[in-house]
């Protein structure tokens, strides 16, 4: 775990630094990870929380050479510092529109391209966690990059083995080592899975998640994420037809192995299944506090 430790520069490749937030936490593991993509003109991704030690870590880090500040979405662990940043780099701050106190100098959405001297970044739209989450797509420059796939869900031609598939930086879409809290309302699990099977359809060679180390598997994981919710709704469901009515009750059936610090948390990833249940006729129930129970229980 050396190389994710708070305020220390690691080189994933050479394009790709990246350096922790000293903000570690149940939700956050080791802390977030700012990325630094290029070396003469360098596009910062995540600035992190507004901690000034971090900040000033990444722009000593850049050396001068910030041209940008993206964002992946506007939670508390990723967004605040791109003001900070901007200040002390003179970086334009780039994201999916003003919001949670995130306040860009240009909006992006899907499909944006930023074209630097060495690289490419793409914006992919992946809501479901947030709205507002954006995934970076990035190819060095002189890289014929994979068209990505449409929200339609039509697949690009596979890259070769040559070593264009994209690394994605993916914020908090895909994580290494845990699981994603869906939250609504901004939360939405429908969405959430769709982003989800989205990523199955476009070339990637590796994610560098928001949170701990690079996944060289991103097929693997994305696989298991599915898996992992796909388990987590017929658990749901059993615990509805075992008589479970609240969403209490069921963490407290379905969670069992998990740390009882995590149950506040897990109940609205809950919620999340049991409000798409719902959308999808197999669940009746509207609310956080309220009562649920299976659709065909009358």
């Amino acid at each position: 775990m050396t190389d994710l430790a708070a305020g220390v520069a690691c080189a994933l490749t050479p394009l790709v630094r990246r350096i922790v937030a000293p903000n570690p936490g149940l939700m956050t593991g080791p802390g977030t990870n700012t990325y630094l993509v290029g070396v003469d003109e360098i596009a910062v991704i995540d600035p992190g929380p507004d901690e000034a030690v971090h900040l000033d870590a990444v722009a000593a880090c850049a050396g001068g050479r910030v041209r940008w500040i993206l964002v992946t979405h506007t939670h508390p662990d990723h967004a605040p510092g791109a003001a900070g940043l901007r200040e002390l780099t003179g970086g334009e701050v780039l994201g999916f529109g003003a919001r949670d106190g995130f306040d860009p100098d240009t909006d992006i959405a899907e499909g944006f391209r930023l074209d630097a001297t060495e690289f490419t970044l793409t914006a992919v739209h992946t809501p479901g966690h947030a709205s507002n989450h954006l995934c970076y797509s990035l190819v060095p420059a002189g890289s014929r990059a994979p068209p990505v796939a449409s929200r339609a869900g039509r697949a690009p031609p596979v890259a070769s083995r040559a070593g264009r598939a994209p690394l994605l930086f993916s914020g908090d879409h895909v994580m290494q080592g845990s699981t994603v809290v869906i939250r609504p309302p901004d939360g939405d699990m429908r969405a959430y899975l769709a982003s989800l099977r989205r990523l199955l359809t476009i070339p990637i060679a590796a994610i560098a998640p928001g949170h701990g180390h690079l996944i060289d598997d991103p097929k693997a994981a994305v696989e298991s994420y599915l898996s992992h919710r796909a388990e987590r709704e017929e658990a749901i469901l059993a615990a509805l037809a075992a008589g479970d009515r609240t969403i209490d009750e069921i963490v407290a059936r379905v969670y069992l192995a998990v740390a009882p610090e995590l149950h506040p948390v897990a109940r609205h990833s809950v919620f999340a299944h049991l409000l798409k249940l719902a959308a999808e006729g197999r669940t009746l129930g509207s609310s956080l506090e309220g009562s649920w129970e299976p659709a065909d229980s009358n």
